[in-house]
């Protein structure tokens, strides 16, 4: 007797060469990746944890932590979690304020915070604060670090603030250390200069060969630099966080800063290691859990909050990683690293590490950065931002710089361009309003409106979003002034925001319209004077922005193609061809026909006209789906005996049809309904009898006139290729040659 849990030979084979695939790529991508990933992270999660002021283990094991927990558990596949230089400025705050211990017990808070925001959902939200902000957050930090770490260069030791820092560095460089100023500028020198070694090479991080002979120069270099000190093994660093003796306000503020600032900066690497790969895209919401769990492990154990750090997410993505694997393996080599070499670590000189943090601190200061925010308007909040964080705190700098962004951003949305300016050569004014217009904007609104001279005529240009009461009332009130001393004020509304609507209800921004709803809304009016209202709609929105290119086309026309369609009322040849006034020399008639006998001389004489006089580059034949004119041949009755005499110039459309023509057999293949199939067909027949026309036969060979036919699906709106073989649809890369029979 079998059971639901019995497995076949066939499923045991699968499941095996599952597994086998699974351990053959994690051996071949993901751990040479972790490997590079870990010669990245051990210099400076040791750099880290001295920038924060904290034990030298609280880097190692925030290290190995952050890719263990974050690995098995983080909803982004390549990401690398561990100690971050985005925190070390806030940590180290935090660690003088209130000790090492309470510290732990504050990362853990964070990290239950960090849960609390993942199951919440909530985590695409940190994503809303300005990004201009935090990258000059990140600046900020950078810029605090290597001013810190330029005394500990010169031999001295960092300052609990920028100013002191800056303050005291002259006194510092007269009293330097020779030997750790050699060791830092060397380490410097390679890592600046490692982007320009052969690519072979570089597959050695340059953060740790410089890390190496700078401390393999300290032991040579006459002198004794400060080296860092471990005490003990890395068991015997661990130990539980201690609880707050009091001040429980400024505890849960620390809580919230480095939960939110681990968040966003885990978040914002996430975004940005989505963009280098082509995998699996990160679960926002999981990475949060996950990145919580590993800040209230790391806490307990005593090591440093935990972030996504993007330097060695790229690098991982960089060296060919795949999965999570890469991430695990590297917080395991940190691990056996940290409990097995400890003595080696002791032998790396302060100033080696130093001179690596003012080279990731300044990296965090990224000229690209600063160009974007200047083109894009932000560098005021980019600048203070970032001097605030220097020279205030972190939480006092972001929150300065969101207020100055929210300041600019109100200020954008409710600007409001108002002018009033004489048409050059007439006696006419126009008064232009662009922006969103409200109260706050009488006072230029008043001052421009005053400009214009008694009794002219005046176009007002209303290109406006948001219309409130007030504004509505100056408009309104000078509009009536003006009229009623002899003025003539003429209203053209190209915003979304109507004059009409604005006493009807509570000031709204309009919506947004698209093309179909502004040139064809006309058309859905139903009423008996639709036409009429059409006209005054188009008098109103349109009229004006025609005019100067109408004014051109007055005394001549040139159109590059001659269009023959259906009359149906559901075919706008201008919006499907995306074409405007004196593109389209257009012909319709009941079906799109040609009369192959020349019977017809109205179409005749539109034919010679398009391609004698005008010099027309292009014929098309247009059909459409649902038309009456082939559904009648179909059914082999009509409304009346002169549809009969018209539609009997399609008869051979219907016996090519019958005669399972190709197109016929592609349309039906591609599932369209008979009369569809017919309408293709016809498009099809057309073409043939239009290049055996004597006119068209001598434009085509004297200069490349061509005939194209289209078909167009009303039910979906597509248009498609006619040909003599079949049907296709047009692309981007037919737009720049004419389809042709």
């Amino acid at each position: 007797m079998s059971t639901d849990t019995d497995t076949t030979p066939e499923s045991d084979a699968l499941l095996g060469r599952f597994w086998s695939d699974r351990l053959s790529s994690i051996t071949r991508h993901d751990l040479p990746a972790s490997i590079v990933v870990f010669l990245v992270a051990l210099p400076l999660s040791l750099g880290i944890a001295i920038a924060s002021d904290a034990p030298i283990a609280a880097g190692l094991i925030a290290a190995a932590v952050g890719g263990i927990v974050v690995g098995f558990l983080g909803g982004s596949p390549l990401q690398v979690s561990g100690p971050a230089a985005g925190l070390s400025v806030v940590l180290a705050e935090t660690i003088h304020q209130f000790g090492w211990k309470t510290t732990c017990f504050i990362t853990v808070g964070a990290g239950l915070l960090q849960i609390v925001f993942g199951l919440s959902r909530i985590a695409r939200a940190a994503l809303v604060i300005a990004p201009v902000v935090v990258q000059a957050m990140l600046a900020g930090i950078g810029v605090t670090i290597a001013l810190q770490q330029v005394h500990v260069l010169l031999g001295g030791s960092s300052f609990s603030s920028a100013f002191e820092n800056i303050t005291e560095l002259p006194g510092q460089l007269r009293n330097l250390h020779g030997d750790d100023l050699v060791v830092g500028v060397v380490v410097i020198g390679i890592i600046v200069a490692w982007r320009w070694v052969p690519e072979r090479v570089r597959l050695i991080p340059g953060p740790l060969v410089a890390v190496l002979v700078g401390t393999v120069l300290s032991l040579v270099l006459p002198g004794d630099p400060e080296r860092i000190k471990i005490d003990g093994s890395l068991f015997d660093a661990i130990g539980l966080p201690g609880l707050p003796g009091g001040d429980w306000g400024a505890v849960a503020l620390a809580v919230l800063t480095i939960a939110l600032i681990a968040s966003v900066e885990s978040l914002l690497s996430a975004v940005a290691v989505d963009k280098l790969h082509t995998g699996k895209r990160t679960n926002f919401d999981r990475e949060l859990v996950a990145q919580g769990a590993a800040n209230i492990t790391s806490g307990m154990l005593g090591g440093l909050p935990v972030t996504g750090v993007i330097v060695r997410s790229s690098t991982n993505v960089a060296a060919g990683a795949r999965t999570q694997a890469s991430a695990i393996l590297h917080g395991v080599w940190i691990l056996v690293f940290s409990i097995a070499l400890v003595g080696v670590v002791q032998q790396v000189p302060k100033s080696a590490l130093a001179g690596l943090l003012i080279v990731v601190g300044m990296q965090l200061v990224k000229l690209a950065h600063i160009r974007l925010a200047h083109r894009t308007g932000d560098l005021a909040v980019y600048a203070v931002t970032m001097v605030c964080v220097v020279f205030l705190n972190l939480l006092e700098g972001v929150l300065i710089g969101l207020a100055l962004a929210f300041a600019m951003l109100l200020w954008r949305v409710v600007k409001v361009s108002v002018q009033a300016a004489p048409v050059a050569g007439t006696d006419r004014w126009i008064v232009t309003i662009d922006g969103t217009c409200t109260f706050m904007a009488l006072p230029k609104l008043t001052k421009e409106l005053a400009k214009v001279p008694t009794g002219t005529d005046v176009l007002v240009e209303l290109t406006v979003d948001f219309l409130d009461h007030a504004a509505y009332e100056a408009i309104h009130d000078w509009t009536r002034q003006h009229e009623s001393i002899g003025g003539n004020v003429e209203f053209v509304e190209i915003g979304t925001a109507r004059m009409e609507h604005a006493m009807t209800g509570p000031p709204r921004r309009g919506r947004a319209r698209g093309m179909l709803d502004e040139a064809l809304g006309p058309w859905r009016d139903r009423s008996d004077n639709a036409v009429t209202a059409g006209v005054a709609s188009y008098h109103r929105s349109h009229a004006h922005v025609l005019r100067p290119h109408l004014d051109e086309l007055r005394d001549r026309q040139d159109p590059h193609s001659l269009f023959l369609t259906c009359t149906d009322s559901r075919i706008v040849p201008n919006v499907i061809t995306n074409s405007g006034p004196g593109d389209l020399f257009t012909v319709r008639n009941v079906g799109n026909l040609h009369p192959a006998d020349g019977s017809d001389a109205s179409v005749e004489a539109a034919l010679s006209f398009a391609v004698d006089n005008l010099k027309v580059r292009n014929v098309v034949v247009c059909g459409h789906s649902s038309c009456g004119a082939m559904n009648a041949l179909l059914a082999g009755t009509s409304a009346g005996t002169r549809l009969d005499a018209w539609l009997a110039h399609a008869r051979p459309s219907l016996d090519a049809y019958r005669a399972e023509h190709p197109v016929r057999l592609a349309a039906a293949a591609a599932g369209y309904d008979e009369a569809a199939q017919l309408g293709m067909v016809n498009v099809a027949m057309q073409l043939e009898t239009l290049q055996n026309h004597p006119v068209m036969r001598e434009a085509v060979a004297e200069r490349g006139l061509t005939v194209s036919g289209l078909f167009f699906d009303i039910s979906t709106a597509c248009v498609l290729e006619i040909t003599a073989d079949g049907i296709s649809q047009i692309t981007d890369q037919d737009a720049t040659a004419p389809v042709t029979v």
